[in-house]
């Protein structure tokens, strides 16, 4: 397993990058022909993001772009083995990618930080730490999603990982206190339209009345261009969220379908909060 001094515990890492994969990298050089990086999550490595792969456009100063130590999310475009060295792509990473990196990348260095509390206060060896690590990440994917449980579920959360209870517990106080529940949000555009002749009273009732149909989450309808309307359902659970939007869009359809029409396209959910 590869050893990333900030981690604050061995994590066994993947020798090279997916084409395709979205990293985090920092600067290390700036030349006339393009931007030397370090792979953050893959034990430094070189990566090269090439001056034709950093905007669609001409870049005139590439020293306007980034400068050394520089964080950068960038996309992998080439990854050979024989070369140890990564072809990177700024230009085709999306505004959506970037959020979502930088938001798994802040998530992982907070729990690091919670972790390598716990392991100081029980002055924990290397070993056992790895090991409970380990398995919190094979559980739950990574350790901020397994610290997320811990803080919503308490001992449940690590019923079957058989963690020392006091380790347990410790984690638990520490994910409580640093972690805070995280927030779920599905979206979706609706087209509205009524040939009633009180048509706009009862779209607008029909539209109320989706907002008021959930005592478990939060419903908002906003106003975007004649016919359409975006609907937004918050709740702590995506399951409970994504019900709770079925409902109300099947509400609107059921008080306009006889006399208008309804079509409804989801957006892409997301996840947010979780740190205290």
């Amino acid at each position: 397993m590869a050893k990333n001094p900030s981690d604050g515990h061995n994590l066994e890492v993947a020798e090279l990058p997916d084409r395709g994969e979205i990293v985090l990298t920092t600067v290390r050089e700036i030349t006339p022909h393009g931007i030397y990086v370090d792979l953050d999550e893959y034990n430094n490595m070189n990566g090269f993001l090439h001056i034709s792969e950093i905007s669609t456009g001409w870049v005139r100063n590439i020293e306007r772009v980034a400068k050394p130590q520089q964080k950068m999310v960038l996309k992998v475009i080439r990854a050979e083995r024989s070369r140890r060295e990564v072809d990177l792509s700024l230009r085709q990473v999306t505004n959506e990618e970037k959020r979502n990196k930088l938001i798994e990348w802040k998530q992982k260095e907070r729990a690091i930080t919670i972790m390598g509390m716990v392991k100081k206060k029980l002055q924990l060896e290397d070993a056992q730490f790895n090991d409970i690590a380990m398995r919190m990440e094979k559980e739950y994917g990574s350790l901020y999603e397994a610290l997320e449980a811990a803080s919503k579920k308490g001992e449940k959360a690590f019923a079957s990982l058989e963690i020392p209870e006091m380790v347990e517990k410790e984690i638990i106080v520490a994910a409580r206190e640093k972690i805070s529940s995280p927030k779920y949000e599905v979206g979706a555009i609706v087209e509205v339209t009524s040939r009633a002749p009180d048509g706009i009273k009862q779209i607008r009732e029909a539209l109320e009345a989706a907002v008021g149909s959930s005592s478990v989450a939060e419903v908002k309808v906003t106003y975007v261009g004649a016919p359409r309307y975006r609907i937004r359902v918050v709740a702590d659970d995506y399951k409970q969220a994504d019900k709770v939007m079925n409902s109300a869009l099947e509400h609107i359809q059921e008080e306009v379908g006889k006399s208008g029409t309804f079509t409804s396209k989801r957006e892409m959910s997301r996840k947010y909060g979780g740190m205290a």
